[in-house]
């Protein structure tokens, strides 16, 4: 807890002596330049898409059917997400998000994903609490709909599963300072760590995480992520690490490149209790999962018409959900290519496919190899 709380107030007493006299001239402005509140912002996502496997008998959700029984080819809506962020003063902030899709199958721990409040300070301090996705990477900052590729990598949903990424509920400081000439944005989190729309947490175990992200270059956007964090569930030491860099490369006017990549290792304690104890060994430290992934992606600037931009991207990834014991590792292929209308993505048509390679493919499981064929619809506000 004394690291914890070190790093907490760090980013605080750094800029403390520049906050003193920060608002010496808001007196200054006059009474009909005053901005009025509530104010209300109201969003929306849908990704409708057309689904079709390739696998031997493996279905468009990737689970394999011995029997020869499984549904290969099908129309899907993945989200269908409405939300709302209010601001209620120029410091305060509550933000709603809801997944109308998740109503097509069992709605436990599903349909609600952002319900936080933020209060923030200044730029070097903003505290959340509620249920959000806590920084621990560099997918828990992009929203879905804008991201290169289909969907999140697996890594995000694995460590997710285990309390790190994804929504889950809790509290978290923000902020933004300078070393130097090298700007760094952070953010600490505490989570109970077992997901989102839960009644309770699982035990009274708590995870402590952490996100640094250092700016090296503002001409290519290059930023370096770090992040760490441990905690204790069911009275056992868990733990998560990572590292991420990101780019964005001008090629020429109307051509550029990005590049993502990103490592994470941490112990897979979701998967240790959900093995039978008589298969399992005593220490929860002997399951560990890591992965990588690359994600290149070409951006063209068209400007035709309706059509915005061309976007090419394949993202690889490796990952292994316990290397140390039964190893099995999944590697990925997601190639896509995507039509932009409108600006910020209001609209997208994507196609491509995500192919995924076991090291042992277990028949009648999700473990199997497979070639996914998708055509995806994403319009927003």
């Amino acid at each position: 807890m004394p690291f914890f709380f070190l790093f907490f107030i760090t980013p605080t007493f750094l800029h403390a002596q520049g906050d003193l006299n920060q608002g010496v001239d808001k007196t200054d402005k006059k009474e009909n330049d005053e901005v009025k509140y509530p104010q209300f912002q109201l969003k929306g996502l849908l990704q409708a898409r057309y689904l079709e496997s390739f696998g031997d008998n493996v279905d468009v959700l990737g689970t394999q059917h011995s029997t020869g029984d499984a549904v290969q080819s099908s129309f899907d809506i993945k989200r269908m997400r409405v939300g709302l962020n209010t601001k209620l003063s120029e410091t305060t902030e509550i933000v709603i998000l809801v997944n109308l899709a998740d109503f097509k199958s069992d709605t436990k721990g599903k349909v609600l994903e952002n319900a936080y409040g933020k209060y923030t300070f200044n730029k070097y301090i903003a505290l959340t609490g509620g249920q959000f996705r806590p920084a621990f990477g560099i997918e828990e900052l992009v929203p879905v709909d804008i991201i290169k590729s289909f969907d999140f990598s697996n890594q995000y949903y694995e460590f997710g599963k285990n309390g790190w990424t994804s929504f889950q509920i809790g509290a978290s400081a923000t902020g933004a300072f300078d070393i130097g000439k090298i700007p760094v944005n952070y953010a600490i989190s505490v989570l109970n760590g077992n997901g989102k729309n839960q009644e309770m947490d699982k035990d009274n175990g708590k995870q402590y995480s952490s996100r640094w992200v250092f700016g090296l270059s503002k001409e290519h956007k290059i930023n370096l992520g770090l992040n760490g964090g441990f905690g204790k569930v069911f009275k056992e030491d868990v733990f998560a690490i990572g590292a991420d860099i990101t780019s964005d490369f001008k090629v020429t006017d109307k051509l550029s490149f990005d590049l993502q990549i990103e490592y994470k290792q941490g112990t897979n304690h979701n998967l240790y209790y959900s093995l039978p104890v008589e298969s399992r060994t005593d220490n929860v430290a002997d399951y560990q999962m890591r992965g990588i992934y690359f994600l290149p992606n070409f951006r063209y600037e068209v400007n035709y018409q309706k059509l915005t931009a061309l976007e090419l991207s394949c993202r690889y990834e490796t990952f292994d959900p316990s290397y140390k014991i039964n190893s099995n590792v999944r590697t990925t292929y997601t190639p896509m290519i995507s039509l932009e209308f409108g600006k910020s993505y209001t609209g997208r048509i994507e196609m491509g496919f995500e192919i995924d390679r076991f090291d042992k493919s277990i028949p009648d499981t999700s473990t199997y190899n497979d070639n996914l064929f998708l055509i995806q619809l994403q319009l927003r506000i």
